[in-house]
């Protein structure tokens, strides 16, 4: 293995190589966005069927926010093999348990027939995914910026999120098509199962795609020169502490604008303002396409003037826009498609060059581990309640504006680290230093690629 490292780890991917990565990961993000985006439209269903009661629908979100329980453990277990075996290698598990355990919810018997053991099956498979997908999000980043031009690397990682919202478009076309061919009827006694278990194939093509791809250059580089070794030990990973912090508020940021844009909407439109579930999917599916149109074009500025300008731009533009975006939702079906669009479109700014930023903060002997592992803790611990939170407190407050001032507090944290988050625009992945910075104790000999 080591001479054949060596031999190609300079080996310079063709574009036609780079289309291949493009695809396999973000059909793996699409996965993961598909899985997240049905439990999202059809909560209330779910709820239905495991939790009948009062309570259902917050049930039902709080099964959500379980599945990040062992998240920060998956993130750092298949972190460490990333670092240790190579990216592709997990990304090809990741995809596979992610999607089995999807399809496996829906051939789950309901509480009317099973009892407690329903929900409780419910949870177990949503933990398993949460473990999987700890890994999915900070390999497959780091895999595609791995292998992007250095100078295009907030373009090619755009599409990573673009494989984010294509699945949560396929998710409400699914729904949707659902909700208009069976009825809201059938939708709750047994429709609901029909998107879970379409699934399954999506994530065997994905596996397939994976397998088949070299792992990234800079990986087979480091392995030559045995630099992979180090990721096993805590205090190296440690040592980049800061990085580690600035990339766990920036995911906080990130992932309660995600959720609760991208997750929770489908449900608030239901519970709050009042609409049914096929105009609630239909709003989604409106904004997500408008969101996929930019959000290339997201990534590509991010190279032209910095990802600092454009995270700085969408936060500015949640933070002012947030409340009365929310207030406009409640004035009717179109104010709501509107409104939906103009936050999504902010929020592109910084989701389309997450993938650039992130894995651009550390060195690669640890890239793996130290982002799937803050990314992770931070998102579990901070941003993964935030729709079954808002759901409780619109309720008991009567306030339909709640997910508003979540998402600009989470901005707000977000917006702090970015203030001391260096400039990683143009600089090179390669080897054991922090791009474009020196590694703690050691000399910077970074390169950029011109």
């Amino acid at each position: 293995m080591g001479p054949e490292l060596s031999a190609s780890a300079s080996d310079e991917p063709t574009p036609a190589v780079r289309r291949r990565v493009v695809i396999a990961s973000a059909l793996g993000n699409a996965s993961e966005w598909y899985d997240y985006g049905v439990y999202g439209y059809v909560a209330v269903e779910v709820g239905k069927a495991f939790f009948p009661g009062a309570y259902s629908t917050i049930a039902s979100l709080l099964v959500f926010a379980v599945s990040f329980v062992l998240r920060p453990l998956g993130g750092i277990v298949f972190g460490m093999l990333g670092d240790r075996i190579g990216r592709n290698r997990v990304l090809a598990a990741t995809i596979i348990l992610m999607c089995v355990g999807t399809f496996l919810i829906g051939i789950l018997p309901t509480y009317r027939t099973a009892g407690v053991w329903a929900p409780a099956g419910l949870i177990l498979l949503r933990v398993v995914q949460g473990f999987s997908t700890g890994g999915e999000y900070g390999g497959a980043a780091t895999f595609m910026a791995e292998y992007a031009p250095d100078r295009k690397r907030g373009f090619w990682g755009s599409f990573l999120e673009f494989g984010t919202l294509c699945g949560l478009v396929l998710a409400s076309v699914v729904v949707l098509s659902l909700n208009a061919l069976l009825g809201a009827g059938a939708m709750t006694e047994w429709g609901w199962r029909i998107p879970f278990l379409i699934a399954l194939p999506f994530g065997l093509i994905g596996f397939y795609l994976r397998s088949r791809v070299r792992d990234t250059p800079v990986f087979r580089e480091l392995a030559a020169e045995g630099g992979q070794r180090e990721t096993a030990r805590l205090r190296t990973v440690l040592a980049y502490w800061p990085a580690l912090l600035r990339i766990g508020a920036l995911a906080v940021a990130l992932n309660i604008t995600q959720y609760t844009l991208l997750g929770y909407l489908a449900t608030y439109f239901q519970t709050a303002v009042g609409f049914g579930s096929g105009q609630a999917s239909g709003i989604l599916l409106i904004g997500q396409v408008c969101m996929l149109a930019v959000i290339p074009l997201a990534g590509s500025l991010s190279d032209r003037i910095g990802r600092k300008p454009c995270w700085w731009i969408s936060f500015g533009g949640l933070l002012v826009l947030a409340v009365p975006m929310f207030w406009l939702m409640t004035r009717g079906f179109a104010l709501a498609i509107l409104a939906f669009a103009i936050l999504g479109i902010f929020f592109v700014l910084q989701l389309g060059n997450t993938s650039a930023t992130f894995p651009a903060l550390l060195p690669a002997h640890i890239r793996c581990v130290g982002l799937s592992g803050s990314y992770n803790i931070c998102t579990a611990a901070l941003a993964a309640t935030a729709p079954p939170i808002s759901e409780i407190l619109i309720e008991s407050t009567g306030n339909n504006l709640v997910p508003a001032f979540y998402m600009m507090a989470g901005c707000a944290l977000g917006a702090v680290a970015l203030i001391t988050m260096p400039e990683t625009a143009g600089a090179s992945l390669r080897g054991r230093d922090t791009p474009g910075l020196a590694a703690p104790g050691r000399r910077p000999h970074s390169r950029v690629t011109r």
